[in-house]
């Protein structure tokens, strides 16, 4: 039985009741369910009474940070599919992406050696999309 439910980074958790039944081991019935057609609930029995379980429902979802992160993942994903298979199908696209490569790296190297930019942190590039 799933007691509760907790949320972190990029999930976000609404509604339902986390319950704690209690089942006294080893006592008569103790774990038994049932569904009971006058309240139309499922009950347990907890050894010494039928206890009805709650039928409230938890729901997950991603936050909006998380789901603009896979947004731009998916458009960046297709465009870059896009992207090979027309470099593959025409030769002097294939020669302006590796230009554009080129300066990347001298672009990478160039930061290296120009020092600290705070905006080219590790923390600030893996944190933004």
């Amino acid at each position: 039985m799933i007691k509760g439910i907790t949320a972190g980074r990029y999930i976000t958790v609404s509604g339902g009741n986390p319950t704690t039944t209690y089942i006294s081991p080893g006592a008569v019935g103790s774990g038994q369910m049932r569904y009971n057609g006058n309240t139309n609930c499922i009950e347990i029995n907890d050894g010494n009474m039928w206890k009805q379980m709650d039928m409230s429902y938890a729901q997950i979802q991603l936050d909006p940070e998380a789901e603009s992160i896979l947004s731009w993942a998916r458009q960046e994903r297709d465009r870059q599919r896009v992207r090979e298979k027309r470099i593959q199908e025409n030769p002097a696209l294939k020669k302006a992406y590796e230009a554009i490569l080129r300066a990347e790296e001298n672009y990478d190297m160039l930061d290296k050696i120009v020092g600290d930019c705070p905006v080219c942190s590790d923390d600030v590039v893996q944190s933004s999309p």
